[in-house]
C-alpha cells in the first residue's frame, strides 16, 4: 500500500461583512460547519488549501470573521486570493502569508512528497484572472527550483470549462501564464483550483485538475449558453480530502452537510 498524506481543499467561502448573509445562505456559518465536519473526520489532516474568493467583497470585517472560522481548523491553512479579494486587507488579516517580491500573494511549501505552489490571479477592479509577465517570472523561476512532483494552486482556470459566461471571467490571457510552464507541464502533477462553484475535472495538455462546490452557494450547470449571465443553484456545498502519495493524486469530495445516513451494502 502506498503512503498517503492527507489534505483538505476548500473553495470559494466568500464571507461577507458582519458574517451576513449571501444569496439567501450565511457563508460563515456553512463554513463553520466545515470546520467542525473536517475536525470530527479529518483531524489527521496536515493542512488545508483555500484557492480563493475568500471574502465576497473584500471587507476587512469579513477577512476578521473568515479568521475567526480558520482559527478553529486544527491544522495549517493555505490560502490565496481570488477575484472577490482585498488583496491589502487580506494581507493585513494573514500577515505571515508569504508575498513575492514585489507584492502578489504568491509561495511555496514543502510537502512530504510534494512541491505546492500558490499563485495570485487577482486584479483590482475585475472579476476575470489576471496573471501578468512578474507573476509568470517568479512561477517560472519555483517551477524550474522544484525537486518534487508540483501542485499548483490558483482560483481562476487558464482553460475554458465549457461554461460561457464563466470562461468570460477565467484567466483571460494566458500567454504570460504558458509561457512560465512551457517545457516544465510535466513537473506538474496537478492544478487545483476554484472560482467555478462546481465539481470539475479534466486534463489540459496532459495536466491534471480539479476543483470543487464551493462552501457557500454554486453555478448551475448551463452549458454553451452565449448569455454571460451567471446562474447560481443551491447544492451541498463540498470540501475536498486530498491524499497524496509519491505518484498518486486522490481527491475525495464530501458534501459535508448531506443529512444521508450511513448504512450496510448487503450482497
Amino acid at each position: 500500500m502506498p503512503r498517503f498524506d492527507k489534505y483538505i481543499h476548500l473553495t470559494d467561502t466568500h464571507l461577507v461583512k458582519d458574517a451576513g448573509t449571501l444569496y439567501g445562505l450565511n457563508p460563515k456559518q456553512r463554513l463553520l460547519q466545515a470546520v467542525e465536519h473536517i475536525n470530527r473526520h479529518h483531524a489527521d489532516a496536515r493542512g488545508a488549501f483555500i484557492t480563493g474568493d475568500l471574502t465576497h467583497n473584500g471587507h476587512d470585517n469579513a477577512y476578521a470573521h473568515l479568521r475567526e472560522c480558520l482559527d478553529t481548523l486544527q491544522m495549517p491553512v493555505y490560502p490565496i486570493l481570488g477575484n472577490h479579494d482585498s488583496r491589502a486587507n487580506f494581507q493585513q488579516n494573514f500577515p505571515l502569508i508569504q508575498r513575492d517580491a514585489h507584492g502578489f500573494v504568491q509561495y511555496v511549501v514543502e510537502l512530504e512528497q510534494h512541491t505546492a505552489i500558490f499563485l495570485d490571479t487577482n486584479e483590482p477592479g475585475v472579476h476575470w484572472g489576471v496573471f501578468c509577465q512578474q507573476r509568470a517570472q517568479w512561477l517560472r523561476a519555483a517551477l524550474e527550483k522544484a525537486s518534487k512532483p508540483v501542485l499548483l494552486f490558483m482560483h481562476h482556470p487558464f482553460f475554458p470549462i465549457g461554461i460561457t459566461s464563466m470562461d468570460h471571467i477565467s484567466l483571460r490571457d494566458t500567454r504570460p501564464f504558458e509561457a512560465a510552464i512551457a517545457g516544465l507541464e510535466s513537473r506538474i502533477a496537478h492544478c487545483f483550483f476554484g472560482h467555478i462553484h462546481r465539481p470539475i475535472f479534466g486534463t489540459f495538455r496532459g495536466m491534471p485538475y480539479s476543483t470543487l462546490r464551493s462552501t457557500n452557494h454554486h453555478v448551475a450547470l448551463v452549458l454553451q449558453d452565449q448569455s454571460l449571465d451567471i446562474v447560481g443553484k443551491n447544492e451541498n456545498p463540498q470540501y475536498g480530502v486530498l491524499l497524496l502519495g509519491g505518484t498518486q493524486v486522490l481527491l475525495h469530495l464530501e458534501d459535508y452537510i448531506d443529512s444521508g445516513e450511513h448504512f450496510i451494502l448487503g450482497g
